[in-house]
């Protein structure tokens, strides 16, 4: 049962919600579903583009860092969705074994002006790779009902 409120929430809070060791054939089926780019999928491609090697999609590493900030912080709050992502930016490759670490940053609060049920918490969630270069960051609105609204 979900216990954090809104009124929970406080603007500056950081929480490490968890790390992931990317499997190879995890990183390679997901990109043969849904990314079937040779860059994710093809290892003679990928062997002779900048990276050298097959990457993982970034839809994937964003699906990753979005199981883990369920886990640890969102499947706890009293969220009713999200209006979208404000900015989402790749900016280092992620390789299979790679091991990914994620933390959540709360970057303001406000309540809703029209619905006093509510509030809108801006925050950035950001994942590292073993060698602490940031390989995701996405800035986004959670809405998370108030206490007493549910």
């Amino acid at each position: 049962m979900p216990e954090i409120y809104f009124e929970d929430i406080k603007e500056g809070t950081v929480r490490d919600v968890g790390s992931y060791t990317v499997p190879k054939e995890e990183m390679v089926a997901f990109s043969e579903r849904y990314d079937p780019q040779p860059i994710h999928i093809d290892e003679e491609a990928a062997s002779n583009h900048v990276f050298g090697e097959i990457i993982a999609s970034g839809w994937y590493t964003a699906c990753i860092c979005m199981r883990l900030l369920t886990d640890a912080f969102l499947r706890e709050t009293v969220s009713i969705g999200s209006p979208g992502l404000d900015t989402l930016s790749w900016s280092t490759p992620v390789y299979a074994g790679d091991t990914l670490t994620v933390e959540n940053e709360i970057l303001d609060t406000r309540a809703s002006r029209s619905r006093d049920d509510r509030g809108y918490v801006r925050n950035q969630t950001r994942a590292y790779n073993q060698d602490d270069e940031e390989v995701i960051s996405w800035t986004a609105t959670t809405i998370v009902l108030c206490r007493g609204a549910d």
